[in-house]
């Protein structure tokens, strides 16, 4: 069997009419991920992707996940973002789909909007740290240089000013509508001497697998099979597992030795991060552990939190949130009530400077550190140093009214 090739996770960010969904459907059409014959002609040309990848997530329409795969020569990407803002913050911050790389879509003739700031910004907290700019709709600015070399001029002010090296990040000026620049260099830039989008997105790097971080290991699920007793399920985030390891299972304390490890009922010499897998562990019963509790090893356990510092981005409340608030946090497999404790500083969205000190209360759209008390013991970490355990979503009446990461934890023992 050939070896699958190296996968990344891509988000398209950037203001909400600056082409993105346009120019993620002429992509997938250039890559050979959609047929021509799925388009309409004309205008609407690419409404079909578009209703597909486009803003009616925010209206609840389902996406087929199959358009948003396709194959470069060297990598196999998955489209993680589709436009809908808050849906991005949610689904980067959660961990669902953690983009390794983005594409900033700026249209030529708009240039920077508050969007685009807040987008790049957000998207640098959450560490995506490979970033490429797509300068759209150059067809509109008559495939104008000077144009193109002015949205450049801003987008490095702004790129810079938050950690990224201007230099060393590709600025593609492209038409999503026209197509020029998304597989082939387009005649009609021929000032411009850099790659096409989907070569540049050959040179690209693929995230390397956390292998040398600490072991840990959510639990999805706990089953107990006939003949092999109880076996948790979960999906490896760091580290490596083998049999005969000692785990302890955080918050619940349980711990023993792994028996056997196992993915689509195949025993696994050792499990890796992205594993899907269940493993038995000796002397760990049905009732010992549940959803939401962390494996790791004894030598390095999952970190309990009392309490913790979080920087959080308030999405989308319909009231205020203020000190005593307790809304339910949603955290790797671990859902429980926590308590703003609090509020440390508000921070601009588009900068990441202090705005202002121990504010009265938090309201749509405001980005903030502050500290929480979870009402019963969890797993939480440091995302700087276990990113992959330190992503959450804040969830209230039914919709994600926050998310954020943790940068601190004080442990509960």
């Amino acid at each position: 069997m050939a070896k699958a090739k190296e996968h990344i996770n891509l988000a398209f960010i950037g203001h909400v009419d600056h082409g993105k969904s346009t120019l993620v459907g002429h992509m997938l059409l250039e890559a050979g991920a959609i047929a021509e014959q799925q388009l309409d002609d004309g205008e609407n040309k690419f409404r079909f992707v578009m209703d597909k990848l486009g803003e009616e997530r925010e209206r609840g329409v389902t996406i087929d996940l199959a358009h948003q795969k396709f194959s470069t020569n060297k990598y196999d990407f998955t489209v993680v973002d589709c436009p809908g803002h808050r849906d991005f913050v949610k689904n980067m911050i959660t961990g669902a789909s953690q983009a390794d790389a983005a594409v900033l879509v700026v249209a030529a003739d708009d240039g920077v909007m508050p969007q685009t700031k807040e987008h790049v910004f957000l998207s640098k907290t959450l560490g995506i740290n490979q970033l490429i700019v797509a300068v759209n709709k150059m067809d509109v600015v008559d495939y104008s240089e000077d144009k193109y070399n002015e949205v450049k001029k801003d987008v490095s002010t702004l790129i810079k000013s938050i950690g990224f090296k201007p230099d060393q990040v590709p600025f593609i000026p492209l038409s999503a509508f026209e197509g020029d620049n998304i597989k082939e260099k387009s005649s009609n830039m021929t000032w411009y001497k850099g790659d096409a989008l989907i070569p540049a997105l050959d040179k690209l790097n693929a995230p390397e697998k956390p292998l040398t971080l600490p072991l840990r290991v959510p639990v999805q699920d706990v089953y107990s099979i006939t003949g092999v007793g109880t076996v948790p399920v979960g999906r490896v985030e760091t580290g490596v597992m083998k049999q005969g390891d000692n785990v302890i299972f955080e918050p619940a304390g349980a711990s023993g030795e792994v028996k056997s490890v196992e993915e689509h009922h195949e025993a696994l010499p050792q499990a890796e991060p992205g594993d899907n897998v269940g493993f038995n562990v000796r002397g760990v019963g049905k009732n010992d552990i549940r959803r939401g509790d962390v494996a790791g090893h004894v030598t390095d356990a999952p970190a309990v939190a009392k309490e913790f510092d979080a920087q959080i981005v308030v999405l989308q409340h319909p009231g205020v949130i203020t000190v005593g608030y307790t809304p339910v946090f949603h955290c790797h497999t671990s859902q429980v009530a926590c308590t703003f404790i609090e509020l440390t500083k508000k921070i601009n969205p588009a900068t990441g400077q202090v705005e202002e000190e121990n504010p009265d209360f938090l309201k749509t759209g405001n980005s903030a550190f502050v500290k929480i008390r979870p009402t019963k013991p969890m797993v939480i970490e440091d995302a700087r140093k276990i990113p992959q355990m330190g992503r959450f979503a804040i969830r209230d009446m039914g919709q994600t009214v926050a998310a954020g990461v943790c940068i601190a934890v004080t442990p509960a023992k």
